[in-house]
């Protein structure tokens, strides 16, 4: 689709996970669908649940954010969970809060989806944030 072709909410949804998401990340998804039966899938995603949901006014991005890991952990989506996990932290959520939340999800989701998520969190943390110096 063209920009022209793109409703008002793909446009907002856009802008949102761009925001939330960054740059790189949101390109390279959209790079990695071009021409592919995943290109409406992304732009459906971009709509519907960025557009549609992010940009509703009940919530704010940083308690999104949290339900997202939350949610991503329970499915076991670590594919996911690395692109939201960056996002949380640019949504203002700390490194701390990751952690416990991963923590708080073991307990009604198990313990292997709590140590695959945190497997995910550590590695984006550290990327991210650097290694943990004990002064968080």
């Amino acid at each position: 689709m063209t920009d022209a072709e793109h409703s008002p909410g793909f446009a907002a949804g856009l802008e949102i996970r761009r925001e939330v998401m960054g740059d790189d990340f949101v390109e390279r998804a959209f790079e990695r669908a071009r021409g592919t039966d995943s290109e409406q899938m992304q732009e459906f995603v971009t709509e519907h649940a960025w557009g549609a949901v992010w940009s509703r006014p009940g919530l704010d991005r940083r308690s999104r954010s949290l339900l997202n890991l939350g949610m991503l952990i329970a499915l076991r989506a670590e594919n996911e969970l690395r692109g939201h996990v960056r996002g949380a932290l640019r949504n203002g959520v700390t490194r701390t809060e990751i952690v416990e939340s991963v923590i708080h999800c073991s307990a009604y989701c198990g313990a292997p989806a709590g140590l695959a998520a945190m497997r995910v969190v550590q590695e984006v943390l550290e990327a991210e944030l650097g290694p943990l110096t004990g002064t968080e």
